[in-house]
């Protein structure tokens, strides 16, 4: 049927033509069978249009609800016939590179340095970090470069592809997946896993990840080498890196912090983890096992090879959050018990074998005190122990407080540890006495 505007217009087209044959009756009889016939066919053409609009809406308004299916289930809608699927607009992906980054200062005031206490603390620059991420032609895209003083270190960098639902695969500088993740901690100075290379490690290879689903989650990582290209990377300090990694032998007569006389490097390094989900009421808990096994090589031959695992569990409730972990590590090399490890522009030394647990604890406070909006308390736990070098255990402990305010993010930090690196000792100390460190870390992303 025509509108009420179409049958206006047919009326002024009716009107214009009967006025100028009013004289001749005949004239007038013609020309009003000419306008009838007219009037059927611009109706006929009228009410086409408008069955072909009432059914392209019926068309769009069966498939747009559609749209938050997966694609999958648009083209398998029964309903639906394939040629208004054509028409649908989609919106278009956003695609492109982002950038972001932080700027960080500390101060700190500690039991084991005279000079720092005389000084009632030091505040210093921390780190100048750029970050960027994005996608382009489906291809992701994720890097993020450290500038120190003393050092430049790239901490990842990759290019990915999910080839398959839930499946990511990305090659270049990809995390190690091992153990709570992202972070085994909550404070600034992570757990002592860190500093044996199993927390937040970051080398050389290629990760395939299968995001959760039916609760299960799964990574599967092969890495050539470190992200310093292994024992003859090309690099003028193997030190200046951000991962902790195993760079050298130590022989008996070495000291803890020496360059190592003998260069090793890692290599061939395959690594898994398996994590199950779970929800009880409100509780969500995440427990999971990891695994890596790869070789040591020292520019010539293999000289031994390295394994670890670790089991896992991560569990939230209400506004808090727990975390335990046990791990073991192994590097097995004829006759040696100590190895050299190289991060942030220094040489350090862990024994050749050893156990570490951690146990955190994490409560959530959202806030309204000026710009703070969030406060995270919690208190971090580790300790490493069955050294094979005999060295006595090192234990840290840090209890501290993030603090959320917009852009700034803040940790404010005690810390009690015994032969922990930046805490006064190492690793591979042998020392029996605890020592302290106050640690505020300020910080502005962006």
């Amino acid at each position: 049927m025509m509108t009420a505007p179409q049958r206006i217009a047919v009326f002024c087209v009716f009107s214009s033509i009967t006025a100028t044959t009013y004289a001749d009756d005949t004239d007038l009889r013609q020309q009003l069978t000419q306008l009838k016939q007219q009037m059927a066919s611009i109706e006929a053409r009228l009410n086409a249009q408008n069955s072909t609009s009432e059914n392209q809406q019926a068309s769009d308004t069966s498939v747009k609800p559609s749209q938050q299916q997966s694609p999958l289930a648009l083209e398998t809608e029964t309903t639906v016939e394939p040629a208004p699927l054509t028409t649908i607009a989609e919106e278009p992906k956003q695609e492109g590179i982002q950038f972001g980054g932080a700027i960080r200062t500390n101060y700190s005031y500690t039991s084991y340095d005279e000079g720092n206490k005389s000084r009632n603390g030091d505040f210093d620059f921390d780190i100048f970090r750029l970050n960027l991420s994005g996608e382009i032609d489906d291809i992701l895209l994720g890097g993020e470069i450290r500038f120190f003083d003393y050092m430049t270190a790239v901490k990842y960098a990759w290019v990915g592809y999910e080839f398959m639902p839930d499946w990511q695969i990305k090659a270049g500088i990809t995390p190690v997946q091992f153990g709570n993740k992202a972070y085994n901690s909550h404070n600034y100075f992570f757990s002592t896993n860190y500093y044996l290379g199993l927390e937040d490690d970051h080398d050389l290879g290629i990760l395939i990840s299968r995001q959760i689903k039916d609760n299960w989650q799964l990574d599967l990582g092969f890495y050539k080498n470190d992200e310093l290209g292994g024992v003859d990377g090309y690099v003028d300090d193997r030190t200046d890196r951000y991962s902790y990694d195993v760079v050298g032998l130590r022989q008996t007569s070495d000291g803890i912090f020496d360059d190592p006389n003998q260069p090793i490097g890692e290599y061939n390094t395959s690594a898994g983890r398996v994590a199950y989900h779970m929800k009880h009421g409100v509780i969500n808990t995440e427990i999971g096992a990891s695994g890596l096994i790869g070789g040591l090589h020292d520019g010539t031959r293999r000289v031994g090879d390295y394994d670890a695992w670790a089991v896992h569990l991560n569990s939230s409730y209400d506004r808090w959050n727990f975390q335990l972990q046990h791990s073991q590590y192994q590097y097995d090399v004829d006759g040696i018990q100590r190895m050299a490890v190289g991060a942030y522009g220094f040489y350090d030394s862990i024994s050749a074998q050893a156990k570490s647990t951690t146990a955190n604890i994490a409560y959530n406070l959202p806030v309204r005190l000026g710009p703070i909006t969030d406060l995270q308390f919690y208190n971090n736990y580790g300790r490493v122990y069955d050294k094979s070098d005999r060295t006595a255990d090192t234990i840290m402990n840090v209890t501290g407080v993030s603090v959320s305010a917009g852009k700034f993010f803040s940790y404010v930090d005690w810390v009690h540890a015994r032969n922990q690196p930046f805490v006064g000792g190492s690793a591979s100390g042998d020392s029996h006495q605890s020592e302290q460190r106050f640690n505020i870390n300020l910080g502005y992303y962006f």
